[in-house]
Parts: structure tokens; C-alpha cells; sequence
């Protein structure tokens, strides 16, 4: 068989197909953190911070962020089983089909705000070139180019899109967004500027860490193809710290000097560049191409973990479909806030995952996914007490949510959620996995769900 299959499903990957280096993650992963939606993330940060401190907390969170999707791609590697599956062990079977039904809302979310923005950036470049807009089209078009690149599966798309082409693209589109964004900026006045209040810089660094921390329910997807765990580690880990942090900071100088917070007005602005603006408008449509890529790839593959007769191809399509339906009739200016909901969600799943590995001796094996029993109450209960911590000291989501949260009084902490929610889930489940009576551990592993 091939060595690209382009379809794997939820068995542990076979050596022949553990082919992925460090630098092909570090390609795939570098890649995945540029992005139009990363870059005016800024928003979040400033004008509440001042450059100074914003660019500190992008660099503090990033490090922090970086080392646990390293950590997850690392364990995803060892696992060789998509992330929803490797949610298995620490949740049992059908224990891990909650955090599979989060990841599909989120993955769906984003890959159709990733179409909108490829749509505004191809209609801009038209517009530029041909006197065109056309976005409907374009929004059909990159759609079903997102469905082709998944069908790929992450061997193919790396081989022949990412080396061959993308990664050119990219490269070219961060040189140029870069002297866009920096060439008519007064960095000294930025400089020397004061924040205007209201945000902490733990709160940044917080909120970077939950931006990184988004990708830790995909990155096994990707990382179960490489060839030993050092590149899974190096490869995620160092990719996107790379291109996420430069387009943080990137974004931090856009929202201080352009004040761009709608990621579709990018490309617009991008094509008021002069002549260099078509070859630049046209990089960055590649560059979100990737990300459109990888939401639709891991959507499927996480609906195998529930449906794992259906053939992924079908899968792809249908995610595919359903993305760009959505990218052409729906309004996701407030879907935005449950993304963040979502997103609150697995930094403590990771510390239960990361305390469950940590127990196996940080080596799984097949068994702990496939015979694992159908739930693991102890675990779960970490990982909701980690989520309730997160939102006691930091309400997130949409105003439904926040109004019901604003009745448990939430604290007035000013230093973040993530790291406290973490430690707390992590905490929890390694005290749940000590305590365990001696030979469960082995008893799970001969039980198969029926």
C-alpha cells in the first residue's frame, strides 16, 4: 500500500506510515499559525495593554502554549491515534464522546469562519485584478479545494501541497504582511503609548495560552504520522510558536496603528497596497487554505471516534459541505463567544490527559483506547471541576452563558484561567489514577465496551 494513504482511520497508525520528520511538522505547524484570524486576535489585547506589555504577554503565553500543544503532539505520537480517540484512556469510551461533540462544534465553527475569510480575501484580489467580486463563487470554490486538501490526509497535503507550493506562499505573505503592517507604523509613539486599563498582563498571557491551547484537540490528528515522538514534540511545538507568535505580535502593532479587528477587512486593506498587493493578496488565500485544511480533516476524524464505520472520504464531504453552507448563509459575528466557551473546555482536559499518560508511564499502548471501559467517572470529574474553575475566574462564552456564570459570584482574579484550571484538573486526575486499587488499571484494559 501507498505510503500516503490518504485515508486512515482510528486504528493506531502502522510503522509504514509513521513518515513525518521534524521538519515536515515543524512545515505543517508553522503554517497552521498563520493566519488573518490569529493576526487581529490583537484585539484582545490592546488598546487595553500597551505594546510593550501586549508583546510581553504574546511571548509569555506563547512559550506556555507552545510547550503544552508540543506535549499533546508528543503524546499523540507515542498514542498513534487521533485525539479523540486518544481521549479514550483518560475519559473511558463513551466518556470521551462529550469532548468529541465540543471539538466538532469548534472545529465546524472555525473552518467556516476560515472560508469567509479566504472568500474575502480571493473577492479583494479579483476585485484588484479583474474588476470583480464574485465572493459567492469564491466561497464555493475554496470550499471544495478544503475538501480535496483533507482527502489528501495529512501525508498528501504535506508532500504535495505544503512542500511543493504552500509553504512558498506563506513565506511570501509573512514578509509582506509584515512590511504592510510595519512600514507605515509609528512604532515609537506605540512605543511609549500607555494602555488604556482594564487587562493585566497574566490576563494576556492567559488569553494567548487559550488561543495556542485551541489546537490541542487536533494536533494527535497530525503528529500520530511522525516518525518518533522528538519530532512530534520539536515539529508542533516549535512550528507554531514560530508562526503564531510573529503574527500575534504582527496583529498587537495592526490594531494599535490601523485599528483592523474584523479579520474579512484585511484583505480589503491588504489590496490598497500598490502593485505588490495582487501577488500578496494571493499568498495570503493560500495561506488560510491551510487552516480550512486541517478544520475539516479533524472534524472528520473526530466523527469517526463516534461513528467510526463511516468512511472518512464521506465524511470529509460532508463536513466539507456543511462548512461552506455556512460560510454563505450564516452571520457568525456571535458565534465567535461559544468558540471561546469551547475553547475553555480543553485546557483542563489537556492536564487530565496529560496526568493520565503521565500514570501509563508515559506510554500507551492499543489496548487503552480500544478496551478501555466505558467510563472513567474520577476523570471526568477532574476535568469538569478544571472547566468550572476556568469560568469562575474568567467567565467566557456568549451573554447566556456569562448571565447564568455572573450567579456563582465569580472571582474578581485578575491573573488568568488557564493555568489555574489546568493544575486543578491535573491535580485531580493524577490523585484519582494514584488512588486507584492496584491492578485496575490492568482489569480496564481486558474490559471491552460491548
Amino acid at each position: 500500500m501507498a505510503r500516503e494513504t490518504p485515508s486512515w482511520g482510528i486504528e493506531p497508525v502502522p510503522e509504514r506510515l509513521r513518515v513525518l520528520n521534524a521538519a515536515d511538522q515543524t512545515m505543517l505547524w508553522g503554517n497552521l499559525g498563520v493566519s488573518l484570524l490569529v493576526l487581529v486576535l490583537g484585539a484582545l489585547l490592546v488598546p487595553a495593554l500597551s505594546l510593550r506589555d501586549a508583546l510581553i504577554a504574546v511571548l509569555v503565553g506563547s512559550v506556555i502554549g507552545n510547550l503544552m500543544l508540543g506535549v499533546a503532539g508528543m503524546i499523540g505520537a507515542d498514542a498513534r491515534v487521533p485525539s479523540m480517540v486518544l481521549l479514550r484512556s483518560p475519559l473511558g469510551h463513551r466518556g470521551s464522546y462529550l469532548p468529541t461533540v465540543l471539538n466538532v462544534g469548534q472545529c465546524l465553527g472555525w473552518a467556516t469562519f476560515e472560508l469567509i475569510i479566504i472568500a474575502a480575501a480571493a473577492s479583494a484580489l479579483s476585485d484588484d485584478v479583474f474588476g470583480f467580486r464574485a465572493k459567492p463563487a469564491w466561497t464555493i470554490f475554496f470550499g471544495a479545494a478544503a475538501a480535496v486538501l483533507a482527502l489528501m490526509g495529512p501525508i498528501g497535503f504535506i508532500r504535495r501541497f505544503l512542500r511543493r507550493f504552500a509553504v512558498y506562499a506563506v513565506a511570501g505573505s509573512m514578509v509582506y504582511l509584515s512590511y504592510w503592517v510595519l512600514s507605515s507604523a509609528d512604532l515609537g509613539s506605540l512605543w511609549s503609548a500607555k494602555g488604556e486599563g482594564g487587562m493585566s498582563i497574566w490576563l494576556g498571557v492567559d488569553l494567548v495560552i487559550a488561543i495556542t491551547v485551541s489546537w490541542v484537540p487536533l494536533v494527535a490528528d497530525y503528529t500520530r504520522f511522525s516518525r518518533d515522538r522528538r519530532s512530534a514534540l520539536v515539529g508542533s511545538g516549535v512550528g507554531y510558536f514560530i508562526g503564531a507568535t510573529w503574527i500575534l505580535m504582527l496583529g498587537v502593532v495592526l490594531v494599535l496603528d490601523r485599528n483592523l479587528t474584523d479579520a474579512t477587512r484585511v484583505p480589503v486593506a491588504v489590496a490598497a497596497g500598490g502593485a505588490a498587493a495582487a501577488l500578496a493578496l494571493f499568498a495570503v488565500t493560500v495561506d488560510e487554505t491551510d487552516e480550512a485544511f486541517a478544520n475539516v480533516y479533524s472534524t472528520a476524524v473526530s466523527l469517526q471516534n463516534l461513528m467510526p464505520g463511516l468512511p472518512q472520504p464521506l465524511l470529509i464531504l460532508a463536513v466539507s459541505t456543511v462548512s461552506t453552507i455556512g460560510a454563505l448563509t450564516i452571520n457568525l459575528a456571535h458565534y465567535l463567544d461559544f468558540l471561546y466557551l469551547l475553547g475553555s473546555c480543553f485546557v483542563p482536559l489537556f492536564g487530565v490527559l496529560l496526568a493520565d499518560w503521565l500514570i501509563a508511564g508515559m506510554r500507551y499502548r492499543r489496548d487503552d483506547f480500544f478496551a478501555a471501559p466505558a467510563f472513567r467517572p474520577a476523570f471526568i470529574a477532574a476535568w469538569i471541576a478544571g472547566f468550572a474553575l476556568y469560568q469562575w475566574l474568567q467567565p467566557v462564552g456568549p451573554g447566556w452563558w456569562t448571565d447564568i456564570v455572573e450567579n456563582a459570584h465569580p472571582s474578581q482574579w485578575s491573573y488568568g484561567a488557564s493555568l489555574p484550571s489546568f493544575a486543578l484538573a491535573f491535580v485531580l486526575a493524577g490523585l484519582a489514577g494514584l488512588m486507584r486499587p492496584s491492578g485496575a488499571r490492568a482489569a480496564y484494559q481486558s474490559s471491552h465496551l460491548k
